[in-house]
């Protein structure tokens, strides 16, 4: 089995509506491209290095929409790493239309999303899920996922689409290694899925802090 890798940039109150571009999502928000201002070329190399691997991208439809658009016709340009990678491995698009799968390698996931993802999952190593909020929580909610990776930049906005708007439910992560920031600011949080749901206590308690594992050595 593989594994379902979310790619997210995000802001501090966890905004990450249209972070490329003014273009991307603009209905009612008007900080479209928030995030080119703040890239670095640590960033730059964080997001190279998290692709390294990946062998199948899974996409809301507007995303796949803005990505089919772009990636084919980037061959020899800057980011000719990239569009390569996507250019040549499958894309899986989860939409209740009909897309247009002109893109080489495209297909469309079927009407039961979660074992559709699951299918896809068991046929690839590593599956990036990019930008794509509205299948993203639904991943979330469905714990649908392996790895979050969070580029957490140092902006508040007050107002666009939230990662966990309708897809938050109580989940443990773990930090899987530790916060690395890039000089502009931004920090990249990566966690994978633990086992259970968030546990209670008291801070007062003398053992506040100490799982029952520590406890029973």
């Amino acid at each position: 089995m593989g594994s379902i890798e979310i790619e997210l940039f995000t802001t501090l109150d966890l905004v990450g509506q249209a972070p490329g571009g003014p273009d991307e999502d603009p209905i009612g928000f008007p900080f479209g491209g928030w995030q080119a201002p703040l890239l670095d070329d640590v960033a730059g190399e964080q997001v190279a290095a998290a692709y390294e691997g990946t062998d199948a991208l899974l996409l809301g439809r507007r995303t796949y929409d803005i990505f089919a658009a772009f990636w084919p016709h980037q061959d020899g340009g800057p980011d000719d790493d990239f569009a390569a990678l996507f250019n040549r491995i499958p894309k899986y698009v989860a939409s209740r239309g009909k897309p247009d799968l002109s893109w080489a390698g495209s297909a469309q996931l079927g009407p039961d999303l979660a074992a559709a993802v699951r299918e896809v999952r068991d046929r690839h190593e590593h599956v990036k899920v990019v930008g794509s909020l509205g299948l993203v929580q639904t991943l979330l909610r469905e714990k649908l996922f392996d790895r979050l990776d969070l580029w957490v930049h140092p902006i508040v906005l007050g107002v666009g689409k939230s990662v966990f708007d309708g897809g938050a439910v109580p989940t443990n992560l773990a930090l899987l290694e530790p916060p690395a920031a890039s000089p502009a600011g931004t920090v990249l949080l990566r966690y994978g899925l633990a086992d259970g749901t968030p546990a209670t206590g008291d801070m007062a308690a003398a053992d506040r802090g100490v799982s029952a594992a520590d406890q029973t050595d």
